[in-house]
């Protein structure tokens, strides 16, 4: 099987959680990894090569494509994993505006930029295996996260556009969304839960893992093990689909 190996990927939000697994697990099946994120700290830790930038802005989004494509190659694989979460969100009537514009800026734009550039080279290649990380809250919205709702809703129809323009010159697309998953984004929602209802975040664990049959959430690995496939050679006959990882919860 080819899979992933010799190939150029380009994983953002790869410092944690979802993102630096499915880095990490790429790279061990032989892909050649970007890894993207803003905390090069957390980017120096993974061992991978890295470009620590803003994809919430075009400019930061310029500079991961053009010194991925400077260091390593065109890009053949990518992964839109980056994202900004809802811990801070408020019912829609108390929403401020700021908050929708930086969830839509950083969670919209942003992949809308990297794709420009990245489809255009896969395009001219022959081929490319683009990969969007949404949420399930694209399809059940969560309370009082209208602008994530949104904007994960948002990247699905992105992902859907891709795969129509790419699809004749051999180019895939399809996201996963993700049920919960204990990551720091995850971590920091809990807390703000918590304080909200007067419980503890591990009482809000216990909620999240009891809405899934196995009793827990899914790790961060099943989640990247999905993503790898959908960036593998062998997914050619998948695209614009999406998936959940959610441990059979269908709501």
């Amino acid at each position: 099987m080819a899979g992933v190996e010799r190939r150029v990927a380009l994983v953002t939000g790869a410092g944690r959680g979802i993102g630096r697994e499915t880095a990490e697990l790429l790279a061990s099946r032989g892909a050649r990894v970007m890894a993207v994120a803003r905390s090069e700290k957390e980017l120096a830790q993974t061992g991978l090569e890295y470009i620590a930038a803003d994809l919430g802005t075009k400019e930061g989004c310029e500079q991961a494509v053009t010194e991925t494509i400077a260091r390593l190659g065109p890009v053949e694989i990518f992964i839109c994993n980056h994202g900004l979460g809802s811990a801070h969100e408020k019912v829609i009537w108390e929403q401020p505006v700021e908050t929708w514009e930086e969830t839509m800026r950083i969670n919209l734009d942003g992949p809308f930029y990297l794709s420009r550039l990245v489809v255009k080279s896969m395009v001219e290649q022959r081929y490319g295996r683009c990969v969007y990380i949404a949420s399930t809250a694209a399809s059940v919205a969560e309370h009082a996260g209208s602008a994530y709702n949104s904007s994960k809703t948002g990247l699905l129809g992105l992902m859907r556009s891709v795969s129509q323009d790419g699809g004749e010159f051999n180019v895939t697309s399809n996201a996963v969304l993700p049920g919960w998953v204990r990551t720091e984004m995850a971590e920091r929602s809990a807390r703000a839960e918590a304080r909200a209802r007067g419980i503890t975040p591990e009482q809000v664990w216990q909620e999240r893992n009891a809405l899934y049959a196995p009793g827990r959430v899914a790790t961060p690995r099943e989640v990247a093990e999905m993503i790898a496939f959908f960036a593998a050679e062998e997914s050619s006959g998948v695209s614009g689909q999406e998936v959940k990882v959610a441990l059979g919860n269908t709501s």
